[in-house]
């Protein structure tokens, strides 16, 4: 039995019963809707089919972080229980939450100095960030310490790939990711922009796509331009989506075409609520290893 706990928060993007299987224990994030707090609970409190369904009908969520003492609350029994703690966060490009997990580990190492509490920005997001927690569960599994699974995630986290596309820009216009002029016309002209989270964990509009159709051939494209070892890749890769599975889906069938090896390998999540009250339905977000993001 590993003498750390993994811990990560609910924007990895990936089922409860994977956070189950693998022993990763998870904080949740929180959003509002129609004026309730709700937890960003993995999808048990309602589904993503009506959460997204919410969202195109009108509803507006707002997200907030875990505070400093909602991390403290989650980490207090795992250091009683003797059990020292890496945890890793949702990139600081796009949230606060580093910020504040580094503060309450600070004020805990204070009344634990026995522990280690070790924080790691992922500087990755969604299904991307989920990805990474996978390969640190697998580095654990096989023995390896606290310290030798961070250094590890330090050095390989710019390899993780996130490419994302989506048909419809409502949510990231209304979060300020693209202008309402840039939304306004995407939308009549058809246009998917590819975006991508850069080395500073922060997500960026890279190409104006006119047609879903020539936005997923570009995926895979891109996909094939990064990924470790082009044809023969053999590591992970998995999408994330909200309300478009057969969009992911028909990707996932184009990249097999090139890497077959992947084939009943790649895993298609759901968008969780939290990332997606800022993405909005139709959103296909692609993740695998490949060289390290350098801009």
């Amino acid at each position: 039995m590993s003498t750390f706990a993994l811990t990560c928060e609910s924007t990895a993007d990936r089922p409860r019963e994977f956070f189950d299987e693998r022993d990763i224990r998870v904080v949740y994030f929180h959003y509002e809707i129609d004026g309730v707090m709700h937890e960003d609970d993995l999808y048990q409190s309602i589904s993503p089919e009506k959460f997204f369904a919410d969202i195109k009908a009108g509803a507006m969520p707002k997200t907030s972080q875990v505070s400093v003492g909602e991390y403290a609350e989650f980490w207090e029994p795992m250091l009683k229980e003797g059990k020292d703690i890496l945890h890793v966060t949702l990139s600081s490009g796009i949230s606060g939450s580093y910020g504040s997990a580094c503060i309450a580990a600070q004020d805990l190492a204070e009344r634990y100095p026995e522990r280690t509490i070790r924080v790691i920005d992922s500087l990755a997001a969604s299904s991307g960030y989920g990805l990474l927690m996978e390969y640190l569960a697998d580095l654990r599994d096989e023995g390896k310490s606290l310290e030798e699974v961070a250094t590890w995630a330090e050095e390989h986290k710019l390899n993780v790939h996130h490419w994302f596309f989506s048909t419809d820009l409502t949510s990231f216009k209304r979060g300020g990711r693209i202008s309402a002029t840039s939304a306004l016309l995407g939308t009549a002209l058809k246009i998917c922009p590819l975006m991508n989270v850069d080395n500073q964990g922060k997500l960026i509009p890279r190409e104006k796509i006119r047609t879903k159709k020539k936005a997923m051939a570009e995926m895979v494209k891109t996909m094939m331009a990064h990924v470790d070892d082009g044809a023969e890749y053999t590591g992970k890769c998995c999408f994330s989506q909200s309300a478009c599975r057969e969009d992911a889906q028909a990707v996932a069938d184009m990249i097999v075409q090139e890497i077959p090896q992947l084939a009943g390998k790649i895993t298609i999540n759901d968008i969780g609520t939290v990332i997606g009250s800022h993405t909005g339905p139709g959103t296909v977000a692609l993740f695998f290893m490949g060289d390290k993001r350098v801009d």
